[in-house]
């Protein structure tokens, strides 16, 4: 491999925000690193996504314990994805809950994903050594779900394909407050390896009907406010388009996807060179843009060594 990932040689600590977004619902956020929602009922504690191994979850554990004793009786997995659900061991919850279409995805490629995401972003996976296996849920549902907390009422929602086919988001009315996961981004890039560019402005729409009042995105600061809301949906949109459409005119003459690396680089650079990850999200969105503009409905699983293969062709 000519160069390492980008993320390979991302080592700096983040620093760690621990924001309030609405009444007892709580944004933990690190600099563009995976964020986690924390809902506070009348008895228990949701957490939505659960960080990369036991050791992360604990700093959001630790986080938690300023602000409530309560116990933690619920983890919610907006997707799939390692970074977001293999420090779910660490909550001691009864409660896991993903969408089947997400459980479904762990079983096809939850390991591959885990090695693949391992090799090339280490400083997101410390204490790796304690991640009892993958994260299996206790529950999961199709479309629509709802749990109380006591009196406070979340409900679990799929809203379309975006970021993976199986995302969900989290919605306490009380508060109209949204925990989106990856769907949504803020000053960070989206990771679309996984994902559906021709869904997701859809999707991005659903979540706008809803006129929620702040949001905690997948990555990137928490949104308070129904200007940063829209600022980041209109940010996300503009993203996915202005990867997947050059990708599209490359592959549909027939270019090769180092053209259409060159397209998107031509495109997005200008734009999002500073969002957080955007480096290391670029090559997994353009190869996936790519087979997307050539008519691969379901994304193709990444292993660690399909990685290098990808990137290797990158440098041609």
């Amino acid at each position: 491999m000519a160069k390492a990932f980008a993320s390979q040689g991302d080592m700096e600590d983040k620093k760690i925000s621990f924001t309030e977004i609405g009444r007892d619902l709580w944004a933990f956020t690190a600099e563009g690193d995976p964020n986690t929602g924390v809902i506070i009922g009348d008895d228990s504690v949701m957490i939505v996504d659960a960080q990369a191994t036991p050791r992360m979850a604990q700093m959001v554990i630790d986080k938690i314990r300023t602000v409530t004793d309560k116990p933690i009786s619920h983890v919610v997995l907006s997707h799939y994805h390692a970074v977001r659900v293999l420090g779910a061991s660490a909550y001691g919850a009864a409660q896991i809950i993903m969408s089947d279409m997400a459980r479904g995805m762990v079983v096809e490629r939850g390991q591959e994903d885990w090695d693949s995401e391992f090799q090339r972003f280490p400083r997101l996976f410390q204490g790796h050594e304690s991640i009892p296996g993958l994260t299996w849920p206790t529950t999961t549902f199709n479309d629509r779900m709802t749990v109380y907390l006591g009196n406070r009422r979340v409900d679990l929602m799929f809203l379309g394909r975006a970021h993976t086919a199986g995302d969900i988001v989290a919605y306490v009315r009380d508060e109209n407050v949204m925990f989106t996961g990856d769907i949504v981004e803020y000053h960070s890039a989206c990771y679309c390896g996984d994902g559906h560019f021709n869904d997701w402005q859809s999707t991005l729409e659903n979540i706008r009907a809803w006129d929620v009042d702040a949001i905690a995105p997948g990555r990137g600061d928490a949104l308070v406010g129904k200007a940063l809301v829209d600022a980041a949906l209109d940010s996300t949109g503009d993203f996915v388009r202005s990867t997947y459409l050059p990708a599209a005119r490359v592959a549909s003459r027939g270019g090769s996807l180092k053209q259409a690396w060159d397209a998107v680089r031509e495109t997005c650079d200008p734009k999002f060179s500073d969002f957080a990850i955007y480096e290391h999200c670029l090559p997994f969105n353009v190869a996936r843009a790519y087979d997307e503009a050539r008519g691969i409905d379901t994304p193709r699983i990444w292993t660690a060594q399909r990685d290098i293969k990808m990137w290797e062709d990158l440098q041609g």
